[in-house]
């Protein structure tokens, strides 16, 4: 192959790497094994891993995957169709990602979905970009983005808009919420759009009446990110103030993918039908031939979303072909009222959760405000010793808010998923009992 193109050795096609950013070699891999011998590697290191009691949330979140999930979507029509470019060969994959579509358009109460993006986060930064774009009102490139806010999802999005010069100004925190107050010091300043997450990452739930009629009445677009397992139970962004959210997005692992040692996850994306060419992703719309037959193609969509990269609305997009139909396949099994059992049942049991480690002298909830089903906790020490001692004892005890939220002090954020029985959350609050010094 080097021969047939005319270069002497592999390292020539590389020659634009500046030789301080190569790697000298991969020491830490070891000598070549055969599959028996890393089949039993992995194995051995799966075990190493335990089975921990996880009570850890902060956007990746436990629930439980009906085992019909993933025996259907690895059968192989499903697990190696992606790229629906022949819609004639191809209606099988544009149905099911329709499909998607429509579950989400149902959940987020919005008009139009993709199917998908990378992950929530990039989502995120997706539906800035979108609503600079696609809002007439102003000319701005600044968002209004809640402290209350991801700060992974936050931080992405800055690296993300930096390059377009889009500025991401931030809401200060009331009591784990956005400080409605503080709205009166940027009422002089146009906004593109004002983000809006619901539940929190702090576990709170905003006003987002009041955040959406604000936002609109200042001209701004506004995005809503949202947990969909939340929407369950919760208001919809299309039903948030008197207009609702334009653009909703944020992370679909909840549905039905596993943690899966961090991904793959997706980014999913909803917004109202006005501003829907501005949407990136691909998008399948339904149809009827010319003898009335139902039919699906992808739509809406230029080539050069696809083929010119310069001129494509967005060059991060994919389609996530595997867990967006993962996600259909395990929305179709719950249903409407499976999905609010589950979500009931999660903010059920974070609430016995608070309730008995908030028992224990030392711990208390941190805010006032409602939760879905995770929630800060404030220590009387500092948390990362705490959640060190937990894990000795095969418990993931929650998020450390120390890097992210320093202002709270020791703090740290918990989920009590549907999967977690009673029995293990008096574990969990038998091993704090112990690390506190206080009978259980």
């Amino acid at each position: 192959m080097l021969a047939g193109i005319g270069v002497d050795n592999i390292a020539d096609l590389f020659d634009e790497i500046p030789s301080n950013l190569r790697a000298e070699g991969l020491d830490a891999i070891g000598p070549a094994l055969s599959e028996a011998e890393i089949a039993r590697l992995m194995q051995t290191r799966a075990r190493a891993d335990g089975e921990p009691l996880c009570f850890i949330g902060a956007g990746a979140y436990d629930h439980y995957v009906p085992a019909a999930v993933w025996d259907i979507a690895t059968r192989g029509e499903f697990y190696s169709a992606y790229t629906p470019y022949q819609a004639e060969a191809s209606q099988g994959t544009l149905q099911v990602i329709y499909e998607f579509q429509t579950m989400l358009t149902s959940l987020t109460g919005l008009d139009v979905a993709n199917a998908s993006l990378y992950d929530g986060a990039t989502a995120f930064a997706e539906a800035c970009l979108m609503a600079v774009r696609a809002n007439r009102n102003n000319k701005s490139r600044r968002i209004l983005v809640p402290r209350a806010m991801s700060p992974v999802y936050r931080s992405v999005a800055r690296a993300i808009l930096a390059g377009q010069k889009i500025e991401l100004v931030e809401l200060p925190l009331q009591d784990g919420c956005s400080d409605s107050a503080a709205l009166g010091a940027v009422a002089d300043t146009e906004f593109a759009a004002v983000a809006i997450q619901n539940p929190s990452f702090l576990g709170t739930l905003e006003q987002v009446d009041v955040l959406t009629d604000w936002a609109h009445a200042q001209g701004a677009l506004v995005i809503g990110v949202a947990n969909p397992m939340a929407l369950a139970l919760l208001k919809p962004p299309g039903q948030w103030g008197a207009d609702g959210a334009d653009i909703a997005c944020g992370e679909g692992q909840p549905l039905g993918i596993p943690l899966s040692s961090g991904g793959p996850y997706y980014g999913y994306m909803v917004c109202r039908q006005a501003i829907v060419r501005q949407m990136p992703g691909r998008i399948v719309g339904r149809t009827v031939d010319l003898e009335g037959n139902p039919g699906f193609t992808l739509t809406l969509q230029a080539r050069e979303q696809h083929i010119r990269r310069s001129r494509a609305t967005s060059n991060i997009c994919t389609n996530q072909g595997l867990v967006a139909t993962a996600s259909t396949i395990y929305m179709s099994l719950m249903g409407a009222a499976g999905l609010r059992r589950v979500a009931s049942d999660c903010n059920a049991n974070t609430r016995a959760l608070v309730d008995a480690l908030c028992a224990l002298p030392g711990i208390s909830r941190a805010f006032p405000a409602p939760f879905f089903h995770e929630a800060v906790l404030q220590l009387d020490r500092p948390a990362a010793g705490v959640l060190a001692a937990l894990s000795a004892q095969g418990i993931l005890g929650g998020y450390d808010l120390a890097a992210d939220y320093p202002e709270l002090g020791n703090a740290i954020l918990v989920c009590a998923t549907e999967t977690k029985s009673a029995a293990d959350i008096v574990s969990y609050a038998t091993a704090a009992a112990g690390i506190f010094g206080v009978a259980a």
